[in-house]
């Protein structure tokens, strides 16, 4: 478990994961919803790993976009991140804010230190909430507990 910023990510940094969040929604499979949900992970080397939500004629085996970005990242080698944005909506309309589900919640905090990871909720690109992984996912278990 690393995260390995202290500071939350400044308004460049948090556009730009936007508007990567915004692109992978975009990709979306979400036939029964019709809910797309985009995410742009921030890892420790400036690297960005998108991932999207894919669901499933069977619900339960569908994939949340928070999940197939960390799957990607981790594939990829990665394994210290800083941030991430997600954004949702139906019809790919991005309306209002789409916080992670506890799922999300619970796979961030395997590769997180709750207190200096940075999760943006974005409705666009100038409307966004930030918070620690902590604020959304207080008292939280972690590897670091076994």
């Amino acid at each position: 478990m690393k995260s390995v910023k202290t500071e939350p990510p400044g308004r460049k940094t948090v556009q730009d994961l936007i508007g990567k969040a915004l692109c992978a929604a975009s990709l979306a499979y979400a036939p029964y919803s019709r809910f797309q949900v985009g995410a742009a992970l921030l890892c420790a080397d400036g690297s960005v790993c998108t991932g999207c939500n894919v669901e499933n004629a069977s619900y339960p085996a569908g994939l949340c976009a928070e999940r197939a970005a960390v799957a990607k990242a981790v594939s990829g080698g990665k394994r210290e991140f800083a941030a991430i944005a997600i954004v949702g909506g139906r019809d790919g309309k991005v309306t209002d804010f789409c916080p992670p589900c506890g799922i999300c919640r619970q796979v961030l905090r395997e590769f997180a230190d709750p207190k200096r990871f940075y999760v943006i909720l974005a409705a666009s690109a100038d409307r966004y909430r930030l918070f620690t992984l902590e604020e959304l996912l207080p008292e939280s278990f972690g590897p670091e507990k076994l």
